[in-house]
């Protein structure tokens, strides 16, 4: 396991692209460090290194969206891992969307393109 991943180079991170392992639609960008890394290998589901909050962050422990993984690949350099998942519960993205990428620019304008899913206000609750 050492040798899969060099968390060295970027300060102990790497970033962790997200896709539908169906439809292929990148559904977000985390983070992992080698804990997080290591419980997704072992659990084979989604858990990132939450940079805000200093702490490990398993997905959908809070909005019951969970990813689970269905295949794991590593880029050529060995500093970004790519996770093919299943998206439970329909969004990935803590606004309540399906993907964190819900906008695009449209003639110079950012416009959201997607509906959202839940109320993070009814989910996150403090």
């Amino acid at each position: 396991m050492e040798s899969m991943l060099d968390f060295d180079k970027q300060g102990g991170l790497v970033p962790a692209i997200v896709q539908d392992h169906k439809t292929k639609e990148v559904l977000m960008l985390a983070y992992m460090n080698k804990k997080a890394f290591e419980e997704t290998l072992r659990t084979k589901r989604a858990c990132y290194y939450s940079r805000s909050r200093d702490k490990l962050w398993r997905k959908g422990e809070q909005s019951g969206n969970i990813q689970n993984v269905k295949e794991i690949r590593i880029d050529c350099d060995g500093d970004t891992v790519l996770l093919k998942v299943e998206q439970v519960g329909g969004a990935s993205c803590h606004l309540g969307y399906r993907s964190c990428f819900y906008r695009k620019i449209a003639d110079g304008v950012l416009i959201e393109d997607s509906v959202k899913i839940f109320d993070p206000k009814e989910v996150y609750k403090p």
